[in-house]
């Protein structure tokens, strides 16, 4: 099979190119420190990055949904609530929660992972800084 004079000319000019993009990628990568040469601080207890934060969260957010959508009524109770005020919505939470008392100790189960790591990581309910209990 004969090649064409501008199939060879854009193949070359294709490797070219590439060759070109991978020096600039090389050399730039080379030419820089690496992220991970800064040092970590020494006083920060380990896995507490946002990193961690939002790992632990996620894993928490897809317990959760999978506990209401194994739980019909649970989620028909809490879907209701959207669009209510805030105040009202931590009343009748508090109120759902003290009259099923299995359902709290179910969801306060699944959302120990992220309790878990927030006092692991320092923070506390009173911290205005730290991520919401």
């Amino acid at each position: 099979m004969l090649n064409s004079a501008p199939m060879v000319r854009r193949a070359v000019a294709g490797v070219l190119g590439a060759g070109a993009v991978s020096g600039a990628v090389l050399f730039g990568v080379l030419g820089a420190a690496p992220a991970s040469a800064q040092p970590v601080p020494q006083n920060d207890p380990p896995n507490c990055t946002a990193a961690d934060f939002a790992g632990v969260a996620s894993g928490v957010s897809a317990a959760t949904s999978a506990y209401l959508f194994t739980h019909p009524e649970v989620n028909t109770f809490f879907s209701n609530l959207h669009g209510a005020p805030r105040a009202q919505i931590d009343a009748e939470v508090a109120e759902y929660l003290a009259a099923h008392p299995q359902i709290e100790a179910e969801l306060k189960g699944v959302r120990q992972p992220l309790a878990d790591i927030k006092h692991r990581c320092g923070f506390t309910p009173q911290d205005p800084d730290g991520p919401d209990f």
